[in-house]
């Protein structure tokens, strides 16, 4: 019994470690989800709605922050969006994504949902601006937490016409 109290003290702790690299004290999570291969991604605000930042890594740590200095705000990040209602009948949708660039890359991460099939997809599409090519790194779904819905009336991330499918 003691061993199993121990571990579970351990898995308290990783937890907690975790937490604390991809989400800071002053900051809440607005949309994260895990990969296939055990990827994390966070985007967080911060409590005060000084920054946005996201994360991107493995549970041990992040492998990419953007931006690197919160000091940048809200003015490194965009926000598109498109919905069309109606259900199946009408191919409804509702797509929405916040990108950023970064050393030639446009990281686009989407959250999106077609009715036809009910489908709904979350990742980060990592496109190459010199060669065009997209490497889509696909999120789990059911990890999903949050959505970036609330950025349509934000008034913080300046919102585009940029459509990434």
């Amino acid at each position: 019994m003691r061993f199993v109290f121990v571990l579970l003290l351990m898995q308290a702790t990783l937890v907690e470690v975790h937490g604390q690299q991809y989400v800071l004290p002053n900051e809440e999570q607005v949309f994260s989800f895990k990969t296939g291969n055990g990827k994390i991604a966070v985007l967080c605000k911060d409590k005060k709605d000084q920054y946005l930042v996201y994360r991107f890594g493995t549970n041990k740590k992040p492998e990419l922050v953007f931006p690197a200095s919160t000091k940048s705000g809200w003015e490194a990040f965009r926000y598109s969006y498109y919905m069309r209602g109606g259900g199946p009948q009408n191919e409804g949708m509702d797509l929405n994504y916040v990108y950023f660039v970064s050393k030639g890359y446009k990281y686009v991460i989407y959250d999106t949902y077609h009715a036809v099939g009910g489908k709904r997809k979350v990742g980060v599409k990592v496109i190459d601006l010199q060669t065009d090519k997209v490497t889509d790194i696909v999120g789990l779904v059911s990890s999903a937490k949050g959505n970036l819905t609330q950025f349509r009336d934000n008034k913080r991330l300046l919102v585009t016409d940029e459509l990434f499918d």
